[in-house]
């Protein structure tokens, strides 16, 4: 299968490319940095630096897109918030009508999102049925989700992937923690009670393999495991993992005035449920946290 990849040069897409090239798919990937992209994801991989270099006569049977600027690492100022929705809604507008006028359209579009489409909640479980929020990072992800929904008015089967904390110790959450939790500084988020909803990274790879792969799958798919967490349970399985205490917490105050009104991100959980991988007979080989920190971390 001939693969166009937005965001393949992130770990996630990374990892993705490796997966995809192993079975023989050839992959090309959009990068700002095109000379980097054979060392990050591969050496048969391809670069393109720009859409532009997208025309009618290339030819991709599915495209991937994973873009976007990162959401927790700076202050959400008005002109940050542009920049977010420019790097996830704008590019999946252009790269939408790229695939229109393809003489040879893309047979499906795997269109990233994340499980902050859903907003602030407490413990109600949500399946993919559940609508959007109302706070900006569940605005940003219907946005995100809507520009990708348009290529079904040119026949393109649609699948969007609302993404769960990626569990890799190379990368993302986890490797942001794991120095302190190492160190006896691993601490409890506010009052601990909100929800996280997370998955093994093998299980994702495997997910979007699946999704790709299934002519019948389109719409919105949860990637989490089936056992979400509260911040209290990780903070006490991750610092079981990596044989330390963890007696410390974060007041919320403080991570207000540190975070503004990303702390949301942090201090306001999903606990979000897998249902419509499960009904097609998805098998986790990751449920539960406590075995997927123990191989991750072997």
């Amino acid at each position: 299968m001939r693969i166009l990849m937005t965001g393949g040069t992130g770990l996630i897409g990374r990892r993705l490319c490796v997966a995809l090239t192993a079975r023989g798919d050839q992959i090309t990937v959009l990068s700002r940095r095109p000379q980097q992209v054979a060392a990050l994801c591969g050496s048969s991989v391809k670069a393109i630096a720009s859409l532009k270099e997208y025309t009618e006569d290339v030819a991709f049977d599915a495209v991937i897109n994973l873009a976007g600027e990162p959401i927790v690492d700076v202050r959400w100022t008005a002109r940050r918030k542009q920049i977010l929705l420019d790097s996830r809604v704008a590019l999946t507008q252009t790269l939408v009508e790229k695939m229109r006028r393809a003489k040879h359209r893309p047979q499906i579009l795997l269109s990233g999102s994340a499980i902050g489409y859903y907003g602030m909640h407490e413990d109600q479980i949500l399946t993919e049925d559940v609508a959007a929020g109302q706070d900006f990072s569940a605005q940003l992800c219907a946005a995100w989700e809507q520009a990708a929904l348009t290529a079904q008015d040119a026949g393109v089967r649609v699948v969007l992937l609302r993404t769960g904390l990626v569990m890799d110790e190379e990368g993302g959450l986890l490797k942001k923690m794991l120095l302190p939790f190492r160190l006896a500084l691993g601490s409890r988020l506010g009052n601990g009670r909100q929800w996280m909803s997370w998955i093994h990274r093998q299980d994702y790879l495997r997910a979007v393999l699946t999704l790709l792969d299934d002519q019948t799958a389109q719409g919105a798919f949860n990637l989490t495991a089936p056992q979400p967490v509260t911040n209290t349970q990780f903070t006490q399985i991750l610092a079981s993992a990596v044989h330390r205490p963890a007696i410390f917490f974060a007041p919320t105050v403080l991570l207000k005035l540190a975070l503004g009104e990303r702390s949301d991100l942090l201090l306001s959980g999903q606990k979000v449920i897998p249902q419509a991988l499960s009904e097609r007979g998805f098998k986790f080989e990751f449920a539960d946290l406590s075995a997927a920190l123990r191989d991750l971390l072997k």
